[in-house]
């Protein structure tokens, strides 16, 4: 039983930190890029536009005309909802107080070594599934729910305070030992526990930004760099078409 709460464990620490750097790149993906696409965007309308008025093709003048209309935002709507919402939906800052996140975007996409270590150390002592009572499962949710949070963000003198803090916490007394039918029903909620957590793990790789993280499993951050040098590039060869269409 201990062995299979364990791997149970593990499995979940390993599910949380993907989900943190999905999020995360999510995030950064939208605050760094966002721009870029934007520029993107603005050089196809341009060039369309161009286009359409050297040949006065009735056809590239209706392109012309859709790709401007990707440029143009609703009106009014980044001040009806005081930058809440844009075009895209709500934005990032929005959708984070929305659902309890830190509103200041992270500084990386993977936190640190150090921030990765105290979490897993901290996940595997205060995990809500070794509670042996709700009280005790009560305390450990909110607990784990505040270290989640700070490792989202990266903040490894927060996770030192909630070690500590942890640390000083009431000394659980010795689990008592379980009946039969206590013993069936854990391994039976384990069973549940762990078929929700594959198909959450299994989401995750399987959306649009798991399947990038996967590209680049060892450093996410240069992946973010890369995506913005080819990026930069287009952007480029868009503005150099665009020259030679307008002279």
């Amino acid at each position: 039983m201990q062995v299979a709460e364990q791997a149970l464990i593990e499995f979940e620490i390993a599910v949380e930190t993907f989900r943190v750097e999905v999020e995360n790149f999510s995030r950064l993906h939208h605050q760094k890029l966002g721009p870029m696409y934007t520029r993107l965007d603005e050089l196809d309308a341009l060039i369309a536009e161009a286009r359409a008025a050297r040949t006065g093709d009735p056809e590239d003048e209706r392109k012309a005309r859709e790709a401007r209309a990707v440029v143009m935002p609703m009106p009014g709507v980044d001040e009806l909802f005081h930058d809440w919402m844009d075009t895209d939906g709500l934005s990032p800052e929005a959708a984070a107080m929305l659902t309890e996140q830190p509103v200041r975007p992270p500084k990386r996409v993977r936190p640190s070594e150090e921030a990765r270590r105290l979490y897993r150390d901290l996940a595997r002592k205060a995990h809500p599934d070794l509670a042996q009572d709700e009280v005790e499962r009560q305390r450990r949710d909110e607990f784990i729910a505040r270290v989640n949070a700070a490792y989202g963000r990266g903040d490894v003198e927060l996770l030192k305070e909630l070690v500590a803090e942890w640390e000083a916490g009431p000394v659980q007394p010795p689990a008592p030992l379980s009946e039969s039918e206590e013993l069936y029903a854990r391994l039976e909620w384990l069973s549940r526990r762990k078929e929700l957590l594959t198909v959450l793990a299994k989401e995750l790789e399987d959306g649009a930004i798991g399947s990038m993280l996967r590209m680049a499993p060892d450093d996410p951050d240069q992946l973010l760099e890369d995506i913005a040098e080819q990026l930069l590039g287009e952007v480029s060869r868009r503005e150099a078409e665009l020259a030679e269409m307008v002279q």
